[in-house]
């Protein structure tokens, strides 16, 4: 299973990536729900840990049947992505020196700028103004990161797919409320009862998280400095 149409530019594939990087979700079930080939994902991984987002570049010949070799047009979009930016003048002219030194075909200083003019505006904007610049032009939703551990902790409700018996013998589905610490994505402490979602039933839920745990490999606990509840 190779990369999916979608995944076309650098920008795309850290967005695919991203997932296993910031929040450590394992490749292969990444792999599954972005229908992306696992082997296809750990090259995109190798080359993120080598040379950044700017490494995730396809490295396909330029378009309109251009023959300049590909790993040229790959060094040259590099270049174009590298910080501080170099001008045009400077990529053709360190692109003329590696195609001298590598025998490969000699490139046209206009052949360069179609090369620089041609990349993905949004590759450019993440490479050389960061994430959250991307983030501000190029996702519709805005979602809060926080920068450290207890800092902001989410509450979340779900009802399970389970049943069990209530008080009087019937079936019933339980609910769960989480309370997960933004940063580190860990379950602080949780809730499980029957009825729908409510204060209280979150407030125990969040006095489980505060408190320190019986477990030693839970060492999750704290106040955090912001509590988000949706509902």
């Amino acid at each position: 299973m190779g990369a999916p149409t979608g995944a076309k530019t650098a920008a795309a594939r850290w967005q695919v990536l991203r997932q296993h990087v910031e929040s450590g979700v394992p490749l292969t079930q990444l792999a599954a729900a972005e229908k992306v080939g696992e082997r296809t994902l750990q090259r995109w991984l190798a080359a993120y840990r080598k040379g950044g987002i700017a490494a995730l570049a396809p490295a396909t010949p330029p378009k309109r049947g251009r023959r300049t070799h590909p790993d040229l047009v790959a060094y040259i979009e590099g270049l174009a992505l590298s910080t501080p930016r170099p001008s045009t003048a400077a990529i053709f002219r360190k692109a003329a020196t590696t195609a001298t030194r590598r025998g490969w075909p000699m490139v046209s200083a206009s052949t360069v700028r179609s090369i620089v003019t041609g990349l993905d505006p949004g590759m450019v904007t993440l490479a050389h103004q960061g994430a959250a610049a991307y983030r501000d032009t190029y996702e519709l939703v805005w979602r809060h990161r926080a920068e450290r551990a207890n800092a902001t902790w989410q509450a979340d409700h779900t009802e399970l797919d389970i049943l069990i018996l209530d008080a009087n013998g019937r079936p019933a589905r339980p609910w769960l409320t989480v309370i997960l610490d933004d940063y580190s994505r860990a379950v602080c402490g949780y809730m499980v009862f029957l009825g729908a979602p409510s204060a209280m039933n979150t407030a125990l839920a969040l006095r489980h998280a505060i408190w320190p745990k019986n477990d030693p490999n839970w060492p999750m606990c704290g106040l955090p400095d912001v509590l988000y509840v949706d509902h």
